[in-house]
């Protein structure tokens, strides 16, 4: 063979070598496989807990509760190790459980919701989005979701999951009006806490996701959680999907969902009951039937 000939071929030849090198076919698969994104919530009361959460394999996302012992020393933990940090936003249930510090609750104007919120914004490091604690009763009330919303989307670079609490909740929806990057929970792993039914539950995860091409659970740091994560996340390979942070999966939404309010309403509805301009210091709550078993 000449020289030229050989010098022609050379190209192709490291080109070959080189893609059987660095990027074997199963890497190229995988960026196409169905995702999953998974928050670990109520992180920052335990220290060995969410120790043990964050040595979790992968891109697991990790909310924290602001103003807790634990929650920056962990948070800073998760940011060293690589992992995405979230607020976990306390809100107002319907059965009005204790929230802690730092708590949006509907006896305060929106001055003292502006001004919690960025509070407990400032008390966790490295926060990437927010997703509500509790909620079942604030995030059904399209006036306080629009204030929260609307200073989330004047701070900027931060996105919203409605973790869906109550089955009545606009948060997604209100997001979505004021240009917050959101996304809806899919599947909460742990309302029962036993490793059976968890297990159970993050299978109905990877089905959903094999899908819809995506799909979203909310776990918490308790034992039988772990357990089962550390059984399953290390073999998402066989189970056909990827693990990807919360902020992936927000970047892959292209399109603002409908706007819809619970009762079959519809984005008028919103307007119509953000009353009249100026702001709303007492405003009236509309309640709708909680979940069956809403988990918190």
């Amino acid at each position: 063979m000449g020289s030229r000939a050989l010098a022609a071929l050379l190209p192709a030849l490291v080109l070959s070598v080189s893609v059987r090198a660095d990027t074997p076919p199963v890497v190229a698969v995988r960026q196409d496989l169905p995702v999953i994104a998974l928050i670990i919530d109520d992180m920052g009361e335990s220290r060995p807990a969410g120790q043990r959460a964050i040595d979790l394999p992968g891109a697991v996302t990790y909310s924290f509760l602001p103003h807790r012992t634990h929650a920056v020393q962990l948070a800073e933990l998760a940011h060293a190790r690589n992992k995405e940090v979230v607020l976990h936003l306390p809100m107002e249930s319907i059965n009005h459980r204790a929230l802690g510090a730092g708590a949006i609750t509907s006896k305060m104007s929106e001055q003292e919701v502006i001004a919690t919120l960025r509070d407990d914004l400032a008390a966790v490091p490295y926060v990437t989005g927010i997703n509500n604690h509790m909620g079942s009763l604030l995030t059904r009330h399209p006036v306080y979701m629009q204030w929260v919303m609307r200073e989330i989307g004047q701070i900027g670079n931060l996105f919203f999951v409605d973790s869906r609490t109550t089955s009545g909740s606009v948060a997604y929806e209100v997001a979505a009006q004021f240009g917050v990057p959101n996304l809806e929970r899919d599947i909460f792993l742990d309302n029962e806490r036993s490793e059976q039914e968890i297990a159970a539950r993050f299978e109905q995860l990877v089905a959903k996701a094999r899908q819809r091409g995506a799909a979203l659970a909310i776990g918490h740091p308790y034992p039988e959680t772990l357990a089962v994560l550390e059984r399953y996340l290390p073999r998402l390979d066989e189970y056909g999907v990827r693990l990807v942070t919360v902020s992936e999966m927000v970047s892959r939404q292209n399109v603002a969902p409908p706007v819809r309010m619970a009762g079959g309403g519809v984005a008028g509805e919103v307007r119509q009951r953000r009353g009249p301009a100026g702001p709303v210091t007492t405003p009236v709550l509309f309640h709708q039937p909680p979940e069956s078993k809403p988990p918190e």
